[in-house]
């Protein structure tokens, strides 16, 4: 988050501004050399209904996160303001009935809390829970440090957190990304500011950062011991979220890469056999832009299909784009341009069991904005857009969520106000199968 107050004030601007869409799973035949497919008539492709569900969360909440489970329920967490100091994190979970009781992972006063850089709660392999959030390291804005704790009677007790780097540095470790990997291990990826020790806390606002941020990797077993960290990518974007997924061939992770010329478009890394791939670019977009957007990636799996998302303004165009692969993220295919105009990003993804997939953003101006979702099928054709709420277009106002439960997506996001309050809403997707 360094590069939005030191360098780049004016990236405060371009957050808002800023959605990206990207799926990636094979070849999309339906894909134009612009990258924009057909629209598919109202008729074959019908628009959600939206309908508002009572939420959860309590009052004063922010900053939600939906993970499906493997069992078929979905988790939804959040950030909770105890005191005027204090945060914590909580969590519920949804079977086809209802939600339980509100649960607590962790609270603190000395919690690095934001907008852009949210907590999660995810189930793993062998039924225990992992929860990740952030915690301040040193008195320095972004000095925090990522900490991991495991549940293993459904959330009723967490065992200590574990910070899954060793660096020991009071600089930025955020942006999460938490896989319930098949051994029963919680993998963690992450931006890590380790390579700024030496950078002072202000300098020359046209200057480039000496060093970068890089993206790194690490697995934590049931007992707490620490394995297999490492550096993902050299030179990332300083505070774009990290988004990863497991195929039936391993992890896949993708982030906003960040070239030594300021080109920062969306790239992904592998891990098949115990080793990770080199970085390699989902699409060249070449959006140059000399700050970070805020706006990360999105990406969903099931088995060999991928779908990622993402947000681009290349071409000073803002644009929500999504490819699709059928190899487990080896290849992908044409981009498809999702959004309908006046895109600011903040993207969320998920598959459909029909091949097609849910990407969900955010559009608007100063003036109001909205929360979207729209339906785009693997050869690049899409139905229309569907409102899932009015909101600000604020930082407050975060980034909205959703996860699939059966035939019912769920939607979370954060209403801005005093205080603020985590919201939800459903769609049926049953004349989608």
């Amino acid at each position: 988050m360094r590069c939005c107050v030191s360098q780049h004030f004016r990236m405060t601007l371009l957050c808002f501004l800023a959605v990206a869409v990207v799926f990636a799973s094979g070849c999309n035949p339906g894909s134009s050399s612009t990258g924009r497919a057909p629209k598919s008539s109202a008729e074959n492709d019908p628009p959600l209904t939206i309908r508002a569900r009572e939420s959860p969360a309590g009052v004063d909440s922010r900053e939600p996160e939906l993970t499906a489970t493997s069992d078929g329920r979905i988790i939804l967490s959040w950030v909770e303001k105890v005191t005027d100091k204090r945060y914590a994190l909580r969590f519920a979970v949804r079977d086809a009935e209802r939600w339980s009781a509100a649960s607590t992972v962790a609270e603190g006063e000395n919690w690095f809390v934001n907008w852009a850089d949210f907590p999660s709660v995810i189930a793993l392999a062998d039924g225990s829970l992992a929860a990740h959030w952030l915690v301040k390291s040193g008195t320095g804005t972004y000095a925090y440090d990522v900490n991991i704790a495991r549940s293993k009677d459904g959330g009723k007790t967490w065992g200590k957190p574990i910070v899954p780097h060793t660096d020991k540095t009071q600089t930025e470790h955020g942006f999460v990304s938490l896989l319930p990997l098949p051994d029963g291990r919680v993998g963690a990826v992450w931006v890590d500011g380790r390579n700024l020790k030496n950078v002072k806390e202000s300098h020359d606002e046209e200057a480039p950062l000496p060093v970068s941020m890089t993206l790194r990797y690490a697995a934590i077993d049931a007992d707490g011991g620490l394995s297999d960290e490492v550096q993902l990518d050299e030179r990332v974007c300083e505070c774009c979220q990290t988004s990863a997924a497991l195929t039936s061939e391993g992890a896949i992770a993708v982030y906003r890469d960040r070239s030594d010329k300021e080109v920062r478009d969306i790239y992904s890394v592998s891990r098949q056999q115990g080793n990770w791939s080199s970085p390699r670019p989902v699409h060249a977009d070449n959006w140059e832009i000399t700050g970070c957007p805020v706006n990360g990636p999105s990406i969903a799996a099931d088995d060999r299909r991928v779908a990622v998302a993402w947000y681009t303004e290349a071409g000073a165009s803002p644009r929500v784009k999504i490819v699709f692969s059928n190899d487990a993220g080896a290849t992908f295919g044409g981009p498809v341009e999702v959004d309908d105009g006046q895109a600011l990003g903040r993207v969320d993804v998920l598959l459909l069991p029909d091949g097609s997939a849910l990407v969900c953003w955010m559009s608007g101006t100063a003036e109001g904005g909205a929360i979207k979702v729209r339906r785009v099928r693997p050869d690049g054709s899409f139905g229309p857009p569907s409102v899932v709420a009015e909101t600000s277009i604020s930082r407050s106002s975060g980034f909205p969520r959703m996860a699939r439960l059966g035939d019912e997506v769920h939607f979370a996001w954060t209403e801005f106000g005093k205080p603020s309050n985590v919201r939800t809403a459903t769609a049926n997707i049953n004349a989608y199968k």
